[in-house]
């Protein structure tokens, strides 16, 4: 006897938390295809580039500098830093540009994917984590350059470094949360790729990524949720200790529930991506 398949238009539903069993093991099995992605996209962003991936380095250099001569010329006022403020800046943007860049190529993840999305059946948040993976990785590279910074100003980070990858995953989980909705809406409407960029260039300067908070403006620090996720991993990597660990721990529980119901959300929507794509 031939079965009989029934179709269930709000099965994932039903399966309650037993989705993320599927969620996760899907991605396992995807594993090879993130890295291909990455790769491929790597490659195609610095294809007939004379300078190649020193080209991530650019954007620190000019922001510092520009920052620099404001600040000398006394057009900005920012106030003293612990460590020399070169490096001060250089590890804040950084760690901004992780946020930013996979931000914003996160939201154009699926739009850039173009037939492989309508032609491929795959779970589609590859895509998305695959152009956040390109983000640490440029990261990767400012490293090396942070390191050279550390011994030009011959300032020695604390032994507690080794624990930078920890403090920086709640930025990540962030990241990747917002990029999963901002990549379904820019299927929607093409616009949200420009406003997403648009918006980081704004967010940078509301956002204590080239100078300190000030001291009697704490509005930064309780409402800028991208502030503590920013500054601890800065703070842990030249003090060794975090200033404001409650705020941070909120942040970061904030941006893991962030991170899984946007997911969650993608997963349900994930069958209506060909069409809108």
């Amino acid at each position: 006897m031939e079965d009989i398949r029934v179709y269930e238009p709000h099965k994932q539903l039903k399966q309650g938390i037993k989705i993320w069993k599927e969620m996760f093991g899907e991605l396992y099995d995807f594993h090879e295809l993130i890295w291909r992605l990455f790769a491929r996209d790597l490659s195609a962003k610095y294809k007939q580039s004379l300078l190649g991936n020193a080209w991530c380095l650019a954007m620190p250099f000019v922001a510092i500098g520009t920052f620099m001569y404001l600040n000398h010329a006394g057009i900005l006022h920012i106030q003293h830093t612990s460590i020399p403020y070169p490096l001060y800046a250089l590890i804040g943007l950084s760690i901004w540009q992780i946020f930013a860049t996979g931000l914003n190529s996160g939201a154009n993840s699926l739009v850039g994917a173009g037939d492989m999305v309508t032609k491929i059946n795959f779970p589609r948040e590859v895509l998305v984590i695959a152009s956040m993976a390109q983000s640490v990785f440029e990261f990767l590279i400012k490293f090396g350059l942070i390191i050279v910074f550390f011994c030009v100003f011959k300032y020695f980070p604390s032994w507690k470094i080794i624990f930078f990858p920890i403090v920086l995953l709640p930025l990540l989980f962030l990241t990747v949360g917002l990029s999963l909705v901002l990549s379904l809406l820019n299927g929607v409407m093409r616009d949200i790729g420009n406003i997403v960029s648009l918006l980081l260039m704004f967010l940078m300067f509301l956002t204590p990524v080239l100078y300190p908070v000030p001291a009697k403006n704490f509005l930064l620090l309780k409402f800028n949720l991208l502030s503590p996720l920013i500054n601890a991993p800065r703070e842990l990597m030249t003090e060794g200790s975090i200033h404001q660990p409650v705020l941070f721990g909120v942040a970061s529980v904030v941006s893991l529930l962030i991170f899984l119901m946007a997911w969650r959300i993608f997963h349900l929507a994930e069958t209506k991506v060909p069409e809108r794509v």
